[in-house]
């Protein structure tokens, strides 16, 4: 189980800034945990086949699936292609979003007024960092929100919520393929998903799947 696995024997150890991107390419079979270090801490998520960035994660077919509008312990996580990209096989937080999307500069203007409009935000931190493999706005999608609270009621009304995820917190993904991983810790100060105070994120990887 990834539970056992160690972080003195993980080859990548990183710690992701406040309000930063950060991106790695994980082989298939390796496990990459992500850390809430000091809690209510929102990651958002992109992934990319390593081999055909044409082929990337899909919110939509890992909502259908799986039935769920949460991702969590035992979630496959689907590409366009309806290919497993990774499972997530620990998750001491409880629930992560696939819905809610990711911040925006045009969004955060139209939730929090024009005074935000050069405020950081994920969506600005994903084409920053894609660009780095070739791709363009273009090619961001609805991504994956770790340790992001976003309950839906009966209607299918949902809010984002003070974070749920106590310090320490993690959730381990095991890639299937090859993958981009895309990672931005979000730097959103307007609403609650980060305790209206970014922290830092922990990253480990091992070679050893679970």
């Amino acid at each position: 189980m990834t539970a056992q696995l160690l972080p003195a024997d993980a080859y990548l150890d990183f710690t992701i800034p406040p309000r930063t991107p950060w991106s790695h390419v994980l082989k298939r079979g390796q496990t990459l945990r992500l850390i809430d270090v000091k809690g209510q801490q929102a990651v958002d998520a992109l992934f990319y086949s390593a081999e055909d960035t044409a082929q990337r994660y899909s919110a939509q077919d890992t909502v259908s699936a799986q039935g769920s509008a949460y991702i969590g312990k035992g979630t496959e996580l689907l590409s366009n292609e309806g290919t497993v990209m990774a499972v997530v096989v620990e998750d001491s937080s409880g629930r992560h979003d696939t819905l809610a999307g990711c911040c925006s500069c045009e969004s955060n203007v139209v939730r929090f007024g024009e005074y935000t409009r050069y405020q950081h935000a994920c969506r600005e931190n994903f084409v920053l960092e894609v660009g780095r493999y070739g791709m363009t706005k273009r090619d961001i999608v609805p991504n994956a929100n770790f340790f992001m609270n976003v309950p839906i009621d009966d209607a299918g009304d949902f809010a984002v919520l003070d974070g749920i995820s106590p310090p320490g917190s993690h959730v381990d993904l095991v890639a299937k393929m090859d993958l981009i991983c895309v990672f931005s810790n979000c730097p959103q100060i307007n609403n609650p998903c980060n305790d209206f105070d970014p922290t830092p994120v922990r990253v480990l990887v091992w070679d050893t799947a679970s």
